[in-house]
This record gives C-alpha cells, structure tokens and sequence, in this order.
C-alpha cells in the first residue's frame, strides 16, 4: 500500500488564447468556450516532454522533503514523447540525479495518470521500491494539426507530478485500489498514427462514451476505497471537456466535492491533466489534507483508469 506525500506541476510561458486560434482557423472565443469550456492552452516551444516532466517531478520532490537519494522508481505516463529510446523517466531520473531508480514509460494516453499510479502503488506494496516519483507529461502540440479547427482548439502542453511511498505496517493505504480497464474495438475513436502523426478523434462517439458508461466505473473506485460519493473532497476528473466533466460530476452525485475545472485554462493535458489539475487544488489548499479524492481518466485507446487518494 501507498500514499501520496507531495504533487508538483509545470506548464510553458507561453499562452495561446481563443483570439489567437480564430486568427489561425474559423473559430472564435464564443464558440470554443460554449463547445469545450476552454479558454486558453499553454504551448511549449523548446521543452521536450522530458523537460516539463523534470520540472513537475523536480517541485514535487522539493514539496515532499524527500532528496533523490531517496527515490528508487521513476515512471512517466505520455503519449507524445516523440524519442522510443532512451525513455522519459530514464531523462528526468538524470536531470534529477536519481541513481538507478527502476524506470519506465505508460503509454495509456488521457488515463496514463490513473494507469501509473496503480502500478506504482502496486510495485510499493509488492515491497520492491519505497519512494516512487510519478508523472503524467505531454506536449500535445507537436502532434496537433493547426489547420483543423475540430481538434487545434482542444489540446495544451504540460506536466504534472506526485511522489508516492509506501506506507507502514498497519498505516491506512493512501491509495484505493484501481479500477481500470479498456474498450479496444472503439480504438479508432482517439488516435495518433504514423510516422507523422496528427491527433484525430471521433468527438461525438467519444462524449457519448464518457457521459454515459464511466460514472459507474468511477463509483466502483469509490466503493474499492470504501468511500461514499458524499464523502468525496474533490472530484478530478482528465480534463477532456468541461461539459463531459459536467455530465460525470452529475452523474456521480457528489454534493460536497470540488470538480476541478483547470481545462478552462489549461486545455487538455492527456495523461499530464490529472495530476496538473490536483497539483494546483493542493497548491492554493482547496482540498483538506488527508481528504478523499476521486481521480479519473479516460481516452485513447479507448482506456480509463480511476482510484481514490487521500490528499497529501
């Protein structure tokens, strides 16, 4: 068993508005935030994945009072990293000076998170490491087609980061069970193919999706913690869409929870928009320490992934 002790994040300077986007494409403002609730994305320019990666993982590690010497597994969830080889968690284990920490990328796209955190919070109760960095980075952009005025809008760059450790013998698990889980024959749904590859999905077929089947998967994640909707702190959500985060959250019937909005300024992040998104509610103390929060992510593949914390 686990708990998350400290988040961090990182997103580029630079900020690209609605107002930029209707310069580029038929688009404008009223449209964008009526259709997705997006106001502005962030857009790296010379940041790698890596980059951004390092930089969540590195505040998170300052926000934990841990030292690198302390870590012993490095795992990075992103779809966008554009180098097979070497991967992105072997790159921040070495910008960090982390020595010879287990190391490995998931590529489970907008769920990777959710994804990385249950293997971690398995490795660590399997007993074979004792403080894990994870991190969700994406940088979207290079894979965005800016002459599509259906998907140009949605995406953003950035990255954010949680340090896990195991927890004692008889100390309350910090981290409920996953539930995870895939709908491979609807893989075609959200895609990046090839060796030039372009994001591309199937917006209605994948907000019928979202709104409709996983509010039961997320409240199995709540039932796997034993904890009731009403309990919930906070609800945090990938940040997809800000009506299929609507459609969840009603669902859901969680009266005393926040829903974490960050897609108004952030976009959509993919794997990095969880833990982007919780990191900010923990950095401006909107969410109790200790509280429960529910996380949930979904998307390519089409895959989701969800579990309850409880809030470092």
């Amino acid at each position: 068993m686990s708990r998350v002790i400290a988040m961090g994040h990182y997103q580029p300077s630079r900020i690209l508005t609605n107002d930029d986007l209707a310069k580029m494409v038929d688009t404008n403002d009223e449209w964008i935030r009526d259709r997705v609730g997006i106001a502005t994305r962030r857009i790296a320019d010379n940041e790698t994945v890596a980059d951004m990666a390092a930089a969540a993982a590195g505040k998170a590690l300052a926000n934990s009072g841990l030292t690198a010497a302390d870590i012993d597994l490095v795992v990075v969830a992103t779809c966008t990293s554009v180098d097979r080889s070497p991967n992105v968690a072997c790159r921040v284990a070495a910008k960090l000076g982390i020595d010879a920490p287990g190391a490995y990328d998931i590529n489970t796209a907008c769920s990777g998170f959710s994804y990385a955190l249950g293997t971690v919070d398995h490795a660590l109760g399997a007993g074979v490491a004792r403080n894990a960095i994870v991190i969700g980075a994406e940088k979207l952009s290079d894979f965005t087609d800016w002459t599509d005025r259906s998907t140009c809008i949605l995406f953003g760059d950035g990255a954010g980061a949680a340090v896990v450790t195991a927890t004692a013998p008889g100390e309350p698990a910090g981290v409920g069970p996953v539930v995870w889980g895939s709908v491979p024959e609807r893989s075609e749904a959200v895609r990046i193919e090839g060796w030039r590859p372009y994001v591309q999905q199937e917006g209605q077929s994948v907000f019928r999706w979202a709104t409709t089947a996983l509010a039961p998967l997320a409240l199995q994640a709540c039932e796997r913690a034993g904890v009731a909707p009403e309990e919930l702190a906070a609800f945090v959500p990938h940040q997809a869409n800000a009506r299929i985060i609507d459609g969840i959250a009603k669902r859901l019937d969680i009266p005393n929870a926040i829903v974490a909005k960050d897609i108004v300024e952030s976009g959509n992040t993919s794997a990095a928009s969880i833990p982007l998104a919780l990191s900010k509610l923990v950095e401006r103390r909107e969410v109790p320490s200790g509280a429960p929060v529910l996380l949930f992510g979904f998307g390519g593949g089409l895959t989701y992934a969800g579990q309850v914390i409880r809030c470092p």
